[in-house]
């Protein structure tokens, strides 16, 4: 499923094909565990067609039991969501993107 998924995502990359080269790019800042919500069963913090503002907490990156609010770097509209919820992230995986 996920290669049948790549094809109808690429328009949206960046020219380069790489999501952290995208200039929205939100990366992570550091080695974690992805969550897209606050506790399983709640809303997610945001979804693709939110606009966000500056600050605002996009998700949480969960480091040795410590739970990291990753903040909007900058106001914009999610225009790509691009770890799951759940997913282990390096340093620098780009996490979403904000147009």
């Amino acid at each position: 499923a996920p290669a049948a998924a790549a094809p109808a995502a690429a328009p949206a990359a960046a020219p380069s094909g790489d999501p952290a080269q995208d200039p929205g790019a939100v990366t992570s800042p550091m080695v974690g565990t992805a969550y897209l919500q606050a506790e399983p069963g709640t809303p997610a913090f945001v979804s693709v067609g939110d606009t966000v503002t500056e600050g605002q907490t996009l998700m949480i990156v969960e480091a040795m039991k410590t739970m990291n609010q990753i903040p909007a770097p900058r106001g914009g509209k999610v225009t790509r969501i691009l770890v799951g919820d759940g997913d282990p992230v390096e340093f620098g995986t780009p996490l979403m993107i904000i147009s």
